[in-house]
């Protein structure tokens, strides 16, 4: 029999900036699960937010992380590398793009704006998937957040469309490449959720007001319905899922 537990797995969630944020979500479903868990945070003006709930999940490893920064990076996979010796699941929930160019059109977006949202929201997924490869030597799951918008053009979501859209498609490369390894790569596509990420996004709350009246299941979802996802992905009972876009969306993306 397949398990869906997670005791003895070892993984990495980079995302919690409070316990509103998806990733915290995830971690906690991860640790109940019984995986051992590594978190990080931003920068020191996160970190008293994100340091207690490291220590909620009893997280053997907490430590900063910009994933702009390749030395930062470097050093999270160092630390991993030598404390665990192996990885089983990454956990990937951030995504950036400067206000101004988040809230203008895309046709406006700046040159410099696009490049740093695609970078941080995208390209550092890709570049978890090469450092977290070796580490992989038995297989493994790596995960990542998308949105409906990434698919159809949602109001007020403008330049986040276009680069989750990127962040898709690198899923299944990846899952194409990594996939003779035994790693598997998804992505999970939630419905809209008051998250201080989210909180960017013009007009935010009639996207929520909207989903939660037209969603078949005439509900929003929660961090909670997301963990629970992640958690089964992470899982060898999700051993032949990979390269796809998995909804937790009230059934939202169903409508036209």
């Amino acid at each position: 029999m397949v398990r869906t537990g997670l005791q003895g797995k070892k993984g990495l969630v980079v995302g919690i900036a409070n316990d509103q944020s998806i990733a915290w979500g995830c971690a906690r479903a991860l640790r109940e699960a019984g995986a051992e868990l590594a978190v990080t945070w931003l920068n020191d003006k996160a970190r008293p937010h994100v340091e207690p709930l490291a220590q909620q999940v009893q997280a053997s490893i907490a430590m900063p992380l910009d994933v702009a920064s390749d030395a930062q990076l470097g050093a999270l996979f160092d630390a991993i590398a030598a404390q665990w010796g192996r990885l089983d699941f990454l956990v990937h929930s951030i995504a950036f793009a400067p206000k101004q160019d988040l809230q203008g059109r895309v046709a406006d977006s700046s040159a410099a704006g696009f490049a740093q949202a695609m970078d941080i929201s995208c390209h550092s997924f890709l570049r978890m998937a090469r450092l977290a490869e070796p580490l992989m030597a038995h297989g493994g799951s790596l995960m990542t957040m998308s949105y409906l918008g990434a698919e159809e053009v949602i109001g007020d979501y403008g330049l986040m469309g276009p680069v989750k859209a990127a962040l898709e498609s690198s899923v299944r490369y990846l899952a194409a490449e990594l996939g003779p390894a035994g790693i598997r790569v998804n992505a999970i596509s939630p419905g809209p959720l008051a998250t201080r990420a989210a909180s960017g996004i013009a007009h935010f709350e009639t996207l929520l007001a909207d989903a939660a009246h037209r969603a078949p299941l005439r509900r929003l979802v929660d961090i909670d319905d997301v963990g629970a996802l992640c958690a089964f992905l992470a899982s060898d009972a999700a051993r032949s899922i990979t390269g796809g876009t998995l909804y937790v969306d009230a059934g939202y993306h169903i409508l036209n």
